[in-house]
């Protein structure tokens, strides 16, 4: 039994660790907005993974996940907020050299950055997938399906906060390399790249 649970854990974090359209989406808030972005954008997927996690326990998900209709419209969306994001990273790279040293770019909101992330994972029709398809068959044997489900999706919710979390510390502790116009174009256009190449591969996913 032990062995079951430590390998839905793993499964988990390995879920968590693989970089992705979140990483992406933190990134581009930490660039903007600086650590406190970064964070509140961490919060905001958590978030998206909670709202999927919560449709998981009560069965919702699946009827989602089931209908061919609704499953191509979340991955239309999704991909098109993805390109979205991408092209305005993309857009900021471009306009940031003519920008003076002494005067950066406006920090978003405290709003944009949380929200950003939480239509991300709302959006990603892959997170409805795994939830849907993959975490009940992490549930251990003889476990109560829908507490067990519920316990498994706040996991990954935690691990998901270490992860982003410390991944946002990290980035922004790099803060004076990372200001200097040269290194901010260069991460402005990966991050971009990044966003906007996982928004087209959803979309074409879903033609």
């Amino acid at each position: 039994m032990i062995g079951v649970v430590v390998t839905a854990f793993a499964v988990l974090g390995l879920l968590t660790v693989i970089p992705g359209p979140d990483m992406a989406v933190v990134t581009r808030a930490g660039l903007s907005g600086g650590r406190s972005a970064a964070l509140r954008a961490t919060f905001g997927v958590v978030a998206g993974l909670m709202v999927w996690g919560a449709l998981t326990v009560v069965g919702l998900g699946a009827v989602l996940a089931a209908s061919a209709e609704a499953y191509t419209v979340v991955k239309i969306v999704g991909g098109m907020y993805l390109v979205y994001l991408g092209v305005s990273t993309l857009w900021r790279s471009r306009t940031r050299p003519h920008a003076a040293p002494s005067a950066p770019a406006p920090a978003p909101s405290s709003g944009s950055s949380w929200r950003a992330g939480f239509l991300t994972n709302l959006l990603n029709p892959k997170i409805a997938v795994f939830y849907t398809g993959l975490l009940p068959q992490l549930v251990p044997p003889g476990w109560p399906t829908a507490p067990s489900l519920a316990l498994l999706v706040l996991v990954h919710g935690l691990l998901g906060i270490v992860w982003l979390g410390a991944y946002s510390i990290l980035l922004t502790r790099a803060r004076t390399t990372l200001e200097k116009p040269s290194v901010r174009k260069v991460l402005d256009r990966i991050t971009g790249s990044v966003l906007f190449g996982f928004g087209a591969v959803v979309v074409a996913e879903a033609r």
